[in-house]
């Protein structure tokens, strides 16, 4: 029968640790989950990245942004294959992820030095609610562990907003700052500047429109929208402000391609609710309508990395 304790209890079993926050978020549609784990230092991000790579399991890929691992899975259960880190580095692994009753039950292996990571680390993380030990407790040294993390089932929100600033006053960046870091019903993730056609009429002065993306429990994602939308009406001081909301892990292929085309054509209200349209996007007028257009872009840039900051001609030598 397997052990079970809670964050609490193996914090003090083994002392604080380096683990900062787990979030679980999952697109059962797709079969794909996206996991986030913050630690407190580089190295061990690092180290953790190249090892759960290396032993396969339902790790499709990693990357690492400071001391932030963001790790890309499938639902279900893989092969590990720790080769010759079993006998020489240790290893480390996610065997499995699945959804069951609202949570999110993920099986990681930890071998050697490893299994301190796995087994007494990563199981005192904000937003782990409790921990399986299905092997021996003991961690560290040549020892082999491999525990059953649960963690609340997240969704990715993310929510795209332009038009909010005028010549005189205000950034829509600024503003998508703010919401980030004052939404009370999702974790704050990423918040992107995405810079559009220089050259629109209607612009302001750079032409940037943002994005910001949440990880949100499903039952609360109706909350977060609505709570974002009078957020941003407070704030917004044009009169043809607009957001754009999606819900997923994979930005649609079609919504890209309108997010590159924001940065080099000159779009209109018709092409962005054309857009939506076709990639079950949802629009919201605040103000006006003309912040449609980069609300939607920003969606639409988001995962581009350092593409959604710049423009076309910034790449032609890169």
């Amino acid at each position: 029968m397997a052990a079970i304790f809670t964050p609490s209890e193996i914090r003090q079993r083994h002392g604080p640790l380096f683990s900062k926050r787990l979030i679980t978020m999952v697109d059962e549609a797709l079969g794909k989950a996206r996991i986030v784990e913050e630690c407190c230092a580089q190295g061990p991000v690092e180290w953790d990245a190249m090892n759960r790579l290396r032993a396969k399991g339902v790790v499709e890929h990693v990357e690492v942004m400071g001391t932030t691992l963001i790790m890309d899975a499938r639902v279900g259960e893989g092969e590990v294959r720790f080769g010759a880190a079993s006998k020489d580095t240790g290893g480390q692994a996610l065997k499995s992820l699945i959804v069951k009753n609202g949570k999110v039950e993920t099986t990681w292996i930890g071998l050697a030095g490893a299994s301190v990571g796995v087994g007494a680390c990563l199981p005192q993380a904000e937003g782990v609610e409790k921990v399986e030990y299905l092997s021996d407790q003991v961690v560290g040294g040549s020892r082999r562990v491999e525990i059953k993390i649960i963690t609340p089932l997240h969704k990715r929100l993310i929510i795209g907003i332009d038009d909010t600033d005028t010549k005189e006053k205000g950034a829509t960046w600024v503003l998508g700052l703010k919401m980030g870091r004052e939404m009370p019903h999702g974790i704050f993730l990423t918040h992107k500047i995405v810079q559009l056609n220089p050259h629109a009429p209607q612009k302001t002065t750079n032409c940037a429109s943002t994005g910001v993306a949440f990880a949100v429990r499903p039952e609360d994602v109706n909350k977060a929208v609505d709570w974002a939308k009078e957020f941003v009406g407070k704030g917004t001081y044009s009169d043809q402000t607009a957001m754009a909301v999606f819900e997923g892990l994979d930005v649609p292929r079609r919504l890209v391609r309108y997010g590159a085309d924001a940065k080099e054509a000159i779009l209109s209200i018709h092409d962005a609710e054309h857009s939506a349209k076709e990639n079950h996007i949802k629009l919201l007028e605040i103000t006006g309508r003309r912040g449609m257009i980069g609300a939607l872009a920003a969606i639409g840039c988001f995962d581009l990395g350092l593409y959604s900051a710049g423009l076309p001609e910034d790449f032609k030598h890169v």
